[in-house]
Formats: structure tokens, C-alpha cells, sequence
């Protein structure tokens, strides 16, 4: 069992950033990939990134342009979104996620067993 718990979260001005955090606790020495994930209202859930536990690799969408960057700490167990040059199209709740049984496919919803509860980021114009 992995328990994930997000933070960050908030209002911010378009151009801005802001640093996410998601701090996961339970079985974490078995963790594989972990990965942001953000709804908006009416939307379906859409992979943001993700991130191999042990070795580090990283994978985005490619709308992102490079504005986000997804990082891990192994020694705090806590996976990060740094986020920047913010638009309001990026208003969304964000979720964290985590598979300890990767099956290959890290932008797919069903690829993760454990989710946060998700943190609101509203960027403003």
C-alpha cells in the first residue's frame, strides 16, 4: 500500500510558477513509476509527467514545451512538478500517482494503482 498526499497548490498569476509536491509514505521501497496527472472541469484526466523511481527517467507530453520539469527525492520519498511560465489553460486540479506494478504504459490513467487526492492550481489572467 502506497499513501499519496500532494501540496503546492494555489493561485498564481499567468507567467508565474509554482513547485508541487507529492510525499508518498507506506510501501515505498517498491515503487516504480510515479506521475502527475490534472483534470480540469469537463475534462478528462491528462498525463502531465512521469517518473522512474529508481533510475530516474523522466517523459512529458509534448504541449508541455519544456515549462515543466518533474523531479524526484528519494531520501524524503517525495516526487516534485516544478511548473513554470504559467498559463490559465493550466488550471486544473493535479494528481499524483503510483504504480509498484509498471506495465509499460506511464501516460495512461490505468496504469496506476494509488492517486492523491489532488491539489487545485488556478492561474489567472
Amino acid at each position: 500500500q502506497v499513501q499519496l498526499v500532494e501540496s503546492g497548490g494555489g493561485l498564481v498569476q499567468a507567467g508565474g510558477s509554482l513547485r508541487l509536491s507529492c510525499a508518498a509514505s507506506g510501501r515505498t521501497v517498491s515503487m516504480d513509476y510515479m506521475a502527475w496527472f490534472r483534470q480540469a472541469p469537463g475534462k478528462e484526466r491528462e498525463f502531465v509527467a512521469a517518473i522512474n523511481w529508481s533510475g530516474g527517467s523522466t517523459y512529458y507530453t509534448d504541449s508541455m514545451k519544456g515549462r515543466f520539469t518533474i523531479s524526484r527525492d528519494g531520501a524524503k520519498n517525495t516526487v516534485y512538478l516544478q511548473m513554470n511560465s504559467l498559463k490559465p489553460e493550466d488550471s486544473a486540479v493535479y494528481y499524483c500517482a503510483a504504480t509498484l506494478r509498471y506495465r509499460g504504459r506511464y501516460n495512461n490513467v490505468h496504469e496506476y494503482e494509488y492517486w492523491g487526492q489532488g491539489t487545485q492550481v488556478t492561474v489567472s489572467s
